[in-house]
């Protein structure tokens, strides 16, 4: 009998839980073939949540949980969820319902019966999400395919079923800047994707803000490419060339035909957009510097409190 494993990373979804809870144990009951467990990580909670999922643990001893020390993100939930599965096929899944749990029937007997190692979904549209938003998002999408040797697609969602062989080798991926989306994709493995439409959250509110969002893109193109520090040298070679034309230039209108250096206020209006993009190329630097020293200082990608 297989055992698959369904990963639950939360962060204050005490409204939401009761649906999703529903909807597993209705999944599991439709497989009858297959053992289920449900591993509900805590992400630091501040609401009701970790509360609720001991109490689904005390009625149903399919239910496992482990509650972090303090928020971690939903990284460090997703590598705890992995680490705690002990199925040989492990899904994750949001607790949202944007997720639709009755996919794992379809996903499941891919695997079985097709040449796959992981059935992912992704969104086809982006219905009920702020214009804004959806823009950013497909640009991002763009953005790291074509600086990136990892494909990400676009729309993708963490909602997968993946056999035991990937998730062991994603778990070698022991880094503490996650972007699990990349590690997907790099780990390689045979990957068949389900599309499928965007469903409303059930209950609750999302997490992500768009500032939050964008810092989460920015932590993707800097683990999975190094084009951001090729473009910094390539300002730098680039200004030192317009620099050298138009010193030549101007020592050349002297020499020849005596002419006085002008223009103070176009001289500031440089000397700004010079400036800026000295800033803009050490903030690159800066970046990757800055992911170097978290990954060295070698802190665990997250710290349990308890766990059942």
């Amino acid at each position: 009998m297989d055992r698959i494993s369904l990963i639950v990373p939360c962060y204050n979804e005490e409204q939401a839980l009761p649906f999703l809870y529903k909807e597993i144990v209705k999944l599991a009951a439709e497989m009858p073939d297959q053992e289920f467990e449900f591993i509900f990580i805590n992400d630091g909670s501040k609401d009701r949540t970790l509360e609720l999922i001991k109490e689904l643990r005390e009625q149903d001893d399919r239910v496992h949980y482990v509650s972090f020390s303090r928020n971690f993100g939903k990284e460090a939930g997703i590598y705890a969820g992995l680490e705690a599965a002990t199925g040989n096929y492990v899904s994750l899944i949001d607790a949202d319902l944007q997720d639709p749990p009755s996919l794992i029937k379809e996903m499941y007997e891919s695997l079985k019966t097709e040449d796959y190692d992981c059935v992912a979904t992704r969104r086809i549209d982006r219905k009920g999400e702020p214009p804004v938003r959806s823009f950013f998002a497909k640009q991002f999408y763009k953005l790291i395919n074509k600086i990136s040797d990892t494909e990400v697609v676009d729309g993708a969602r963490d909602f997968r079923l993946m056999t035991r062989q990937m998730v062991d080798a994603i778990l070698e991926m022991s880094e503490y800047n996650r972007f699990s989306k990349g590690i997907f994709g790099w780990v390689g493995f045979k990957t068949k994707w389900i599309a499928f439409e965007n469903v409303e959250r059930v209950a609750g509110q999302t997490k992500w803000s768009f500032i939050g969002l964008f810092l989460y893109s920015l932590e993707g193109i800097i683990a999975f490419s190094t084009r951001p520090l090729v473009i910094a040298s390539v300002f730098g070679i680039l200004f030192c060339a317009i620099a050298f034309v138009m010193i030549s230039v101007i020592v050349f209108k002297k020499l020849m035909f005596g002419d006085d250096v002008q223009g103070y206020a176009s001289t500031l209006c440089v000397i700004f957009f010079i400036g800026g993009i000295q800033l803009f190329c050490l903030g690159i630097l800066g970046q990757y510097l800055s992911k170097t020293y978290l990954e060295t200082k070698k802190r665990p990608i997250y710290i349990v409190r308890e766990k059942a």
